[in-house]
């Protein structure tokens, strides 16, 4: 044992202090147990352990040290010399279970840490293990560096981290292509597809007179779909292609905007942005590319002008971003004036539709990247109803600086609004924002557990346990939530598509390889949603709206989305978890065009679809006399008698036809109808479960 004095005056008093710093495993062993605390180590000089517990070399180790700690109970314990007052120490950590004639190595760490002193990075360790009550452990620091004497360590204990939720089997895809980017359905069975997209080949062609091979590239232009089938079997289909002008090398965006019943794809590649048209049976594609110059980044389709036709939306890196707009005869229209992601150098990268006021109408939040201050400021935009988008993320506390890439946005506390999980994919640490639902957000980071999931540029959100709480996967993390905005984070599958490939009701996971979901016992429901776009109402895909759900866990929402995370497509049908519930109350769908579906006690452990007007709460249905309008007939103002909640309602003006026209959150008990054209129009106020709908006359 190397006693080390350290002294402390206080009112002329000292008090000496010997760290449990051991010279070999057995006078550790002889020595008293550590408790959680902080430790000082010295020169070290005693015996080196016979194997170590980090791979690499460790040729120049030639002494140690030894601690022993023997847990009371089950802990997650961290051992850290990563303190401010170790400066430019270069330490290397090493955990031991077992006895001193054979010993097993836990785990070991060298340079985890973050404090740096005077270094261009630190070379502190950090090591979390979990430990066993009454195990012995060992706690060894070697010499590999010079820098490695006289310092200090810290033993916290923590509960010890619950078993994982569920784990993954990983297999291979049998998928070829340069970009295996999709799990969506692509032939119109609504079952999640493997999607792949390949541009050229190269294949050694020949050998030069060196005898070193020679390489050739072909055009070799297909779409790889291997199709899920309904008895559990696959058919892959390789579907050859015109050359696309544009690769899909920055993201894949799926959706049927030419309403036909096969989802098309749009390639988001380095320069501009090509569209594959799925013909009327999903066995072609027909190439469109445009000329216009567009550094893609994250692409969705999404009907930005609820016309009731999809439209395309795509971040630029170098320019304002560029939608195109669907003109309703299957014609997508190039424009780069629609004021959504508008700086003039860009950094728009992760984009993502999404209802954060609960207004009824899809907002757009945007994760930016590097550069100048502007460039890499988060942004929101709230949708004013009309087909007009504000820029809100200073107001909504949602303007970050960092680079974030892609955001995941989901109700993580089931309060009944849209929280949002901000990646961070470099220097700044994750944040979870709370919705107030207020259009605020406030920062709940602190005490949520997400410090220590990996950074990277992929984050999205899904119930991959089936428990009823959103989770995040988050660049081979997984965040499992507990519906409190606290998450438990585990390792998990690489970022990619998630949907659910064999029909079982758990999300999978798709990169290279696929990673399928083991499951668990919980219950589920998967929902497709098809829009009523022949009738003019919503888009086929049902893309904007907002699908809730209700069990005894309470009530749980999804948006619809084409395009998550960075640069995957994940699948459209909407997945819930329900837990150990073994029932339904109902399902609700807010559609886009102001229409709402409800269908009562749905069967579980299953899909269901619900096409738009099939089982509405219909207009007329929903007339009551204790909805008081005055004046009726108005001219500019239409009074509202008392409507409880106001935080939570949101009302919708319909004409005589049944079109939507107004759609906006209810803030007060009156409304500004001047701007309507003279006629007879319908009131609806949705607020908590109550609908309300009333006639007047507008002149």
């Amino acid at each position: 044992m190397k006693p080390i004095i350290i002294s402390i005056f206080a009112f002329f008093v000292t008090v000496s202090v010997n760290a449990q710093s051991y010279n070999s495993c057995t006078d550790a062993f002889n020595a008293p147990t550590i408790t959680a605390g902080t430790y000082s180590v010295g020169t070290i000089d005693g015996d080196e352990p016979s194997d170590f517990c980090i791979t690499g070399s460790s040729s120049s180790v030639t002494a140690a040290e030894w601690v022993k700690y023997v847990p009371t109970a089950d802990y997650s314990i961290t051992v850290s010399s990563d303190l401010p007052v170790n400066g430019n120490k270069d330490t290397r950590l090493h955990i031991y279970t077992g006895t001193c004639g054979s010993l097993t190595c836990v785990s070991g760490d060298d340079d985890s840490g973050t404090f740096t002193g005077t270094n261009t990075g630190s070379y502190l360790s950090v090591l979390t293990v979990e430990v066993t009550a009454n195990q012995t452990y060992y706690i060894v620091w070697d010499n590999k560096y010079t820098d490695s004497n006289d310092f200090d360590f810290e033993l916290t204990e923590n509960p010890p981290t619950p078993p994982v939720p569920v784990t993954f089997t990983t297999q291979a895809s049998g998928m070829s292509g340069s970009y295996k980017r999709g799990m969506v359905d692509m032939n119109g069975d609504f079952l999640d597809d493997l999607v792949a997209v390949n541009t050229d080949s190269t294949y050694v062609s020949g050998y030069d007179i060196e005898g070193d091979p020679i390489y050739t590239t072909v055009e070799k232009p297909y779409i790889f779909i291997r199709y899920q089938l309904a008895g559990g079997a696959f058919q892959k289909t390789k579907i050859v292609t015109s050359y696309p002008d544009y690769k899909p090398s920055w993201s894949l965006a799926a959706g049927d905007w030419d309403a036909n019943g096969y989802n098309d794809l749009l390639y988001g590649g380095n320069s501009g942005v090509t569209f594959m048209k799925a013909n009327s049976t999903g066995t072609a594609y027909t190439e469109i590319s445009g000329p216009e110059y567009v550094f893609s980044q994250r692409s969705n389709f999404v009907d930005i002008n609820n016309d009731g036709h999809l439209d395309a939306f795509v971040c630029h890196d170098t320019a304002p971003s560029v939608s195109y707009i669907n003109d309703g005869s299957n014609n997508l229209i190039y424009e780069n004036t629609n004021g959504l992601g508008d700086y003039a150098s860009g950094g728009n990268y992760g984009s993502i539709w999404v209802d954060y006021d609960n207004d009824r109408d899809i907002d757009m939040f945007m994760a930016k990247c590097g550069g100048s201050t502007e460039r890499r400021t988060n942004q929101l935009y709230r949708n004013n109803g009309n087909g007009t988008y504000t820029e809100v993320g200073t107001v909504a506390g949602l303007d970050d600086i960092m680079q974030t890439w892609s955001s995941a946005w989901g109700d993580f506390d089931n309060d009944g609004d849209m929280d949002v999980y901000i990646g961070s994919s470099t220097a700044n640490d994750h944040k979870i924002m709370r919705n107030n639902n207020d259009g605020t957000f406030t920062d709940v980071t602190a005490g949520s557990g997400i410090s220590s999931a990996n950074q990277g540029i992929e984050c999205v959100a899904g119930d991959f346990d089936n428990d009823g709480y959103l989770d995040v996967l988050s660049n081979g993390s997984i965040l499992f939530g507990d519906g409190t905005l606290k998450f438990n984070v585990y390792s998990g599958p690489p970022s990619g598509s998630i949907g659910d490939i064999n029909n079982d009701g758990f999300l999978d996971v798709f990169t290279n390889s696929v990673y399928v979901n083991d499951g668990n016992s919980n219950n589920w429901i998967k929902i497709i949603t098809i829009g009523d776009q022949a009738g003019g109402y919503s888009n086929i895909n049902g893309i904007g709206a907002r699908v809730e759900i209700n069990s005894a866990l309470g009530t749980q929402i999804r948006d619809v989305q084409s395009g998550t995370g960075f640069r995957h497509m994940s699948t459209l049908n909407t997945h819930f978890g329900i837990g150990t519930d073994s029932s339904i109350n109902y399902i609700r769908i807010y559609w886009p065009s102001g229409i709402i579906d409800q269908v009562n006690n749905p069967s579980i452990n299953g899909s269901i679809t619900i096409i738009e007007g099939a089982n509405t709460l219909g207009l007329e249905d929903s007339m009551v006399n204790d909805l008081i309008l005055y004046p009726n007939p108005t001219k500019d103002i239409l009074n509202l008698g008392r409507i409880d909640n106001l935080a939570d309602a949101f009302y919708t003006i319909f004409d005589i036809t049944g079109k939507r026209v107004v759609n906006a959150k209810l803030s007060q008990n009156s409304i500004d109808v001047s701007h309507l054209n003279s006629g007879n129009y319908i009131l609806r106020v949705v607020y908590g479960a109550s609908i309300k709908t009333q006639k007047f006359i507008k002149y």
